[in-house]
């Protein structure tokens, strides 16, 4: 299964562990971890289900290429990281 990691700025604001779930894209893990925890969808995903613009996800090191649908395929022993992109200067 397919583990998915929240940076520590997710865990300012929402309880979010890290978590291996079921899942064969990053969609489909990420809506496992979802169903345990409605409240994180809302800081990942905006309305349209789409990532946010602020948030950034990575498997095994390398940034998803799908943003809108998160197709992007995910192995049984893949690392998820789901972190806040930072700017500022």
């Amino acid at each position: 299964m397919p583990t998915v990691h929240f940076s520590p700025n997710f865990r300012r604001h929402v309880a979010c562990p890290e978590v291996a779930v079921e899942g064969a894209t990053v969609a489909e893990s990420l809506t496992a971890v979802f169903a345990g925890n409605g409240e994180l969808r809302g800081y990942v995903l905006d309305d349209r289900g789409v990532v946010r613009k602020h948030v950034a996800i990575f498997v095994n090191g390398e940034p998803i290429s799908d943003r809108v649908a998160l197709a992007d395929p995910v192995g049984p022993t893949d690392d998820i990281w789901v972190i806040q992109a930072l700017s500022g200067g």
